[in-house]
C-alpha cells in the first residue's frame, strides 16, 4: 500500500483527503504543521506528500526545501490558492513536481497522484548498487563483488528498502511499513530477525558489514 503524507493545516483539508484517498487505497497520514509533518515523513517515509502553501511557522516552501533536501526524487504535490500564481510558480521553482489549486477537485487530484506514483516508478532503476553490493530488482538477483546471494522475497525486500535509501537511519516501524505493509500486526522484533539473517548472508564471504545498527534509532546501509 503506497503512503501519502497531508501537510496542511487546515484541519477539513486534512480530513476530506484522509477519506477519499484511503478509500482510494492509499495508507493517509495527516500533519497540520510543517514542522509536524516534518517529524511525520521521518518516522514514516511517504510515497508522495500533498503540501499547502500557505501555513503558519514552517510554511509550505520551506517544507519542501527541507524534503527535497532529504530525497531529491520524493513526488510532491503543492496545494495553492486559485488566485495565487505566484505561489504555484514558486514552488515548482522550488522543487514541486506539481500543484493543484484550493478549492480541490478531489477527481483530479487522484488524477494527478496516480500519474506521478507512475512516472516515480518508472523512473527507479532496476539495478540498484552500495559499494560492493548489486541488486537487479527486475531479474530478483543480488551479487557482493563476485559472489551471488540467495535471498528470500522478504530478504530481498528489506535490502531493496536499504539500497533505495542509502545512508538514512530507519527505525523498526518504518521498516515494518515498507516491507511487511500497514497490515502487518506481529511481533516488531522480526525485523531484528531479518535484520540478522541478511547480514548473515552478505557477510557469508567474510565481507565487511553494511548494514549498521543506530543504538535507539534503528538501523542504516552504511560504511563504516
Amino acid at each position: 500500500m503506497q503512503r501519502i503524507l497531508v501537510i496542511d493545516d487546515d484541519p477539513s483539508v486534512g480530513n476530506f483527503l484522509k477519506r477519499g484517498l484511503s478509500y482510494e487505497g492509499f495508507a493517509v497520514d495527516v500533519a497540520e504543521s510543517g514542522e509536524v509533518g516534518l517529524s511525520k515523513a521521518r518516522e514514516r517515509y511517504p510515497d508522495l506528500v500533498i503540501l499547502d502553501v500557505m501555513m503558519p511557522g514552517i510554511d509550505g516552501l520551506e517544507v519542501l526545501r527541507r524534503l527535497r533536501s532529504a530525497d531529491e526524487k520524493l513526488p510532491v504535490i503543492m496545494l495553492t490558492a486559485k488566485d495565487a500564481p505566484g505561489d504555484q510558480i514558486k514552488g515548482l521553482d522550488t522543487g514541486a513536481d506539481d500543484y493543484v489549486t484550493k478549492p480541490i477537485s478531489f477527481e483530479v487530484l487522484v488524477a494527478r497522484i496516480r500519474s506521478l506514483l507512475r512516472r516515480h516508478q518508472a523512473e527507479a532503476p532496476s539495478v540498484l548498487r552500495f559499494a560492493d553490493l548489486e541488486m537487479n530488482t527486475e531479474a530478483f538477483t543480488v551479487r557482493r563483488g563476485a559472489r551471488d546471494i540467495t535471498l528470500t522475497s522478504l530478504e530481498f525486500r528489506l535490502l531493496q528498502t536499504f539500497m533505495e535509501n542509502p545512508d538514512r537511519v530507519m527505525n523498526k516501524h518504518l521498516l515494518l511499513d515498507k516491507v511487511w505493509g500497514t497490515d502487518f500486526f506481529g511481533d516488531a522484533n522480526v525485523v531484528e530477525v531479518y535484520v540478522k539473517q541478511l547480514r548473515q548472508k552478505l557477510e557469508a564471504g567474510g565481507e565487511s558489514r553494511l548494514i549498521q545498527t543506530i543504538r535507539g534509532a534503528g538501523y542504516v546501509l552504511r560504511e563504516k
